[in-house]
């Protein structure tokens, strides 16, 4: 007598086992792995945890066949200078960790690379295929990085960025309050009896995050009946070398000041090397704020104030707004709100 033998080859989990699962029909499962915001929470719930349950995997190569999609974004980074050979900002880092997470949430893969390979992204990557969109982070002088931006509204291009959020700028952005979180940096200085605030950063209208940050410092000055001193402002990028020489520069000047609002983590932890060197006590003698909230602000000597920007929203909202556009829905730009995060560095 012959036993049939059990095959030891695993059955491929398909959409239909999930449905069965989640107690939903396909389509709802699509819609979900899709990121589509027309399922409702408890029922996206449902599906995410079958999914996990059942470990399944989308079949990329059969969903693009069907689609005309790639199943994949595009996540091009500007070039910073950095003290290592990365060349990528820390800020960035951590919303490259929030974004990777949101595609895989969304059933995407992530395909990374520097704004460097063409002056056409287009075709790099939505006619070829390679993605279905693009997420800009970073871009160096604003003025001359709009007409790209354009260039990109006029071929068609889905794109989302970060940046600086303001109305009729091309295309869709996400971006924090900078103006808000200057106000809450110079607040915060305030009230601890600063009255000669220093701001090192570029804040001209090629840098506008940064300077919507030296104007919303400026504004709380103002509520109290002082002004954030041209003489006090020193220009910066956003390293910690610029940072150390504009603190060098402001001391050289020979002008007094008790704080310093550097628009950068960055330049801060690179400001209040110079201050240190120079025999100044941080924060007895001059208190220092940052922005951004990067990890490294934590482990400084003594540990950074910062402005902090919500990274792992930003991810997830640069892609479902990336995503809105790839399903032919609208999308729109968003400003997220900072918090400020106090520590040794402005206040003993």
């Amino acid at each position: 007598m012959v036993q049939a033998r059990r095959s030891s080859k695993k059955t491929r989990v398909t959409s239909l086992d999930i449905a069965h699962r989640a107690g939903v029909s396909q389509a709802t499962v699509s819609r979900v792995l899709r990121g589509s915001p027309l399922v409702n929470a408890d029922t996206r719930c449902r599906v995410e945890e079958a999914v996990r349950e059942l470990n399944y995997k989308v079949d990329r190569h059969a969903s693009s066949l069907r689609t005309q999609r790639a199943g994949t974004l595009a996540l091009l980074l500007f070039e910073d200078p950095t003290a290592d050979d990365s060349h990528i900002n820390p800020f960035f880092l951590a919303m490259l960790g929030s974004i990777t997470r949101a595609c895989a949430r969304h059933g995407h893969d992530l395909l990374v690379s520097f704004q460097q390979l063409s002056d056409d992204w287009h075709a790099d990557y939505d006619d070829s295929m390679k993605a279905d969109g693009l997420i800009l982070l970073g871009y160096g002088d604003y003025l001359a990085y709009e007409s790209t931006l354009a260039q990109l509204v006029a071929q068609g291009t889905h794109f989302v960025r970060w940046g600086h959020v303001w109305p009729d700028q091309p295309g869709v952005t996400i971006g924090c309050d900078n103006a808000n979180g200057g106000r809450l940096a110079g607040r915060h200085l305030l009230q601890l009896g600063r009255r000669r605030i220093a701001f090192l950063g570029n804040a001209s209208d090629g840098f506008p995050e940064f300077q919507a940050r030296h104007r919303g410092c400026a504004q709380a000055l103002a509520e109290a009946g002082l002004s954030l001193a041209a003489e006090l402002q020193v220009n910066a990028d956003s390293t910690e070398q610029a940072g150390y020489e504009a603190a060098r520069a402001l001391l050289a000047h020979g002008r007094s000041f008790d704080a310093v609002f550097a628009a950068s983590d960055l330049i801060a932890i690179g400001a209040m090397r110079a201050l240190q060197d120079a025999g100044l006590r941080v924060p007895a003698d001059v208190a220092v704020v940052g922005f951004d909230g990067t990890p490294m602000a934590r482990f400084c000597n003594p540990p950074l104030t910062t402005v902090v920007q919500d990274t792992t929203t930003a991810g997830e909202l640069l892609v479902q707004a990336l995503l809105a556009q790839v399903r032919g829905e609208d999308a729109v730009s968003l400003m997220l709100q900072p918090t400020l995060d106090v520590r040794a560095s402005s206040i003993a």
